[in-house]
């Protein structure tokens, strides 16, 4: 019998409820207190859904920042091709090659080891013979020439840089194409010239840029400015140093520069017909 009041009590006070709206405030007031319960529960997964956004936005920076720093090495590589070019005269251009093409394809490979001892100056890249990379392959950087591979392994490879002490890097003045080679001096600050004679026509802060010969560096690439010139009345030979344009002493990422094989002659012989 109370079971059967309570329901009949229920129904009725939900039905006053309903048409009166009698619980209004109770249900407000219950409302309003429970609100920061619910608040509190909520924090958890607002927290996780929050960082899973901020996460999200940092990888994809991240990633955004990586590409557009990968292409900004490419293009100040290439700029550097553009700075020679400018003050090159009609008779240096006619003894270079096809090396001056500013679309050589290059590859991009980060340091993984350094080995500046004053005997062997050579680095270690995360780039190996899976990515394509030969001996002897011309690297540098986004402001000048650091050196060419000495030996690849699968996924690595060893650069030895133009100031090793047992590295020459054909040069040429790039203000008149006066010719020689560069030798490294066991310091990544200079590199020394020893084969031009007391009346050359240098400079202090003449350019010099890689000449093309050997077949090792393509032509046109910037090593380093003219910082001294000393000379001595009783040599034939002057001794130029040579303040590298390469970061030798900071390098963190570096462009290996793709050989592309020069057409054959049977190739040629077939285009001409």
């Amino acid at each position: 019998m109370r079971f059967v009041l309570l329901v009949v009590a229920s129904l009725a006070l939900m039905m006053t409820d309903y048409r009166q709206g009698l619980l209004d405030p109770i249900r407000q007031t219950v409302s309003a207190l429970a609100h920061p319960i619910r608040l509190v529960a909520e924090l958890p997964s607002q927290f996780i859904e929050t960082a899973d956004q901020q996460l999200a936005s940092r990888r994809q920076l991240m990633a955004e920042n990586e590409r557009l720093r990968n292409r900004q090495q490419v293009f100040q590589a290439r700029l550097q091709r553009l700075d020679a070019l400018e003050v090159e005269n009609i008779r240096l251009r006619s003894l270079l090659d096809s090396s001056y093409d500013l679309e050589q394809p290059v590859l991009i490979a980060e340091l993984v080891q350094v080995d500046l001892d004053p005997f062997s100056h050579v680095i270690e890249i995360d780039k190996g013979l899976g990515a394509g990379v030969e001996v002897g392959q011309a690297v540098i950087d986004a402001s000048g020439v650091i050196g060419q591979v000495d030996h690849v392994a699968p996924f690595s490879s060893t650069i030895r840089l133009i100031s090793d002490p047992g590295h020459a890097t054909p040069v040429q003045v790039n203000r008149n194409g006066l010719r020689s080679v560069a030798l490294g001096a066991g310091r990544t600050d200079v590199l020394n010239i020893n084969s031009l004679p007391n009346n050359a026509d240098i400079q202090i802060g003449d350019l010099v840029v890689t000449s093309g010969l050997g077949g090792r560096f393509p032509t046109g690439y910037p090593v380093g400015e003219v910082s001294a010139i000393k000379t001595n009345p009783g040599d034939s030979f002057s001794t130029i140093q040579i303040a590298p344009s390469g970061a030798l002493g900071r390098i963190q990422e570096v462009l290996l520069i793709r050989h592309e094989p020069a057409p054959t002659p049977q190739a040629e012989a077939g285009d001409d017909e």
